[in-house]
């Protein structure tokens, strides 16, 4: 009954879902309602950093739910959790950042577009083949997946497009640009890691020709790929961070973040330059403080790059081409996108989660929590193995 009315009612976003119908979540396991249970490798795509029901972020809750909830739109009133947030983000960063605290990534996107076009007063931005940076009108416009984008133009026009990872393509990064919005990490296209000092030499280009490098951390950030930020892998300090998914320990957030110089082009001339209902909202952010300080208070962040080897490790076969990423950003590539299916869809019926990636059919997307053990690991990874070996029969 349940899933008729999932799928009569609720808007849906592909003829295919998992359909699993959930009854709880603890851990690194998700539990349906027949009393299965599953090993989760995917984190609710990169968003739940601390798994399910993570203790210290349940207590956050639910100590701010008995406090207010949403009491004003964003900006008007002093509120501890959302300051005390936007504090911890910008000492992770050199000098003073300001912080912008948004409903979603894609929300934080489109408002760190608005901030680039402000400060240089340009309107081109450039922007990666095969990238992925959100589904609102904006933020599509500067995603590189022409698949997904030609049903729905004409979308905000101004934008270009380079191969992520091509040196040779920097030269049309011009002084007309306001912005090069890549990142870190290349994700839908299928876990594409910089190449060569890549985004050192972008975010030189950007000086020389005075545009706004903008960083998308949404997968990448807060702990995933071995550092609190990914680009902190690969020595720069993006002039835009674009922030979400895992910063909330599973509640919806997103932020964008800049030099407080920078940010203040949006409070005047005009006033309410980027204005929101409910971003920064307490109970989100108390989640999101809760977050921010078990990992910079414990080993997790650095474990990543332990769990990185050990899954590397188990998943030696044929079949898997390659496995792409960094830390708990990982893709197994396998021969076809109909294997790739075969081995998520088997695996859920063995009681593992995995997933797809959004532009590259023959990956096998694994995120796992942070919290996970290295015990989970080996377990998921010997469903994984398994599986495979069935296929060749």
């Amino acid at each position: 009954m349940v899933k008729n009315d999932f799928l009569t009612y609720q808007a849906q976003t592909s003829p295919h879902p998992l359909s699993i119908e959930i009854k709880k979540a603890k851990g690194s396991y998700i539990y349906d309602i027949n009393g299965k249970k599953y090993l989760d490798f995917v984190a609710g795509v990169s968003a739940n950093s601390l798994g399910h029901q993570h203790p210290k972020v349940t207590r956050a809750i639910k100590k701010q739910l008995n406090k207010y909830t949403h009491v004003m739109v964003y900006g008007e009133f002093i509120q501890e959790q959302p300051v005390q947030l936007s504090k911890l983000l910008s000492k992770t960063l050199p000098n003073i950042f300001s912080v912008y605290l948004t409903n979603s990534g894609t929300e934080a996107c489109e408002g760190a577009l608005k901030l680039a076009k402000r400060h240089t007063k340009r309107s081109e931005i450039i922007a990666c083949h095969h990238s992925y940076h959100g589904n609102t009108q904006g933020s599509m416009s500067v995603s590189g997946a022409e698949i997904q984008n030609r049903a729905f133009r004409p979308l905000v026009p101004g934008t270009k497009f380079i191969h992520y990872n091509s040196l040779e393509d920097l030269k049309k990064i011009t002084t007309n640009t306001a912005a090069v919005i890549l990142e870190t990490i290349q994700g839908g296209a299928g876990f594409i890691v910089p190449q060569n000092d890549y985004l050192a030499k972008v975010k030189k280009r950007c000086e020389d020709v005075g545009a706004l490098m903008i960083v998308d951390e949404i997968q990448t950030g807060i702990g995933r790929t071995g550092k609190f930020w990914g680009f902190e892998n690969y020595g720069i300090i993006p002039d835009i961070i674009i922030t979400g998914k895992g910063l909330g320990g599973g509640m919806p957030i997103g932020a964008f973040i800049a030099q407080q110089k920078l940010m203040d082009l949006l409070k005047d001339q005009p006033k309410l330059g980027h204005i929101t209902t409910f971003g920064g909202h307490p109970v989100i952010a108390s989640a999101a403080v809760a977050t921010v300080n078990i990992l910079q208070n414990s080993t997790l962040i650095e474990e990543t790059l332990e769990k990185e080897k050990l899954i590397r490790k188990l998943l030696k076969h044929p079949k898997i081409k390659e496995i792409r990423g960094k830390g708990l950003m990982l893709a197994a590539i396998v021969e076809s996108n109909e294997i790739a299916a075969n081995i998520i869809h088997k695996c859920l019926e063995e009681g593992l989660i995995l997933f797809f990636l959004l532009f590259e059919g023959k990956a096998i997307r694994i995120t796992p929590p942070l919290t996970i053990s290295k015990k989970e690991i080996s377990k998921g990874c010997e469903i994984i193995m398994k599986v495979i070996d069935n296929l060749e029969q």
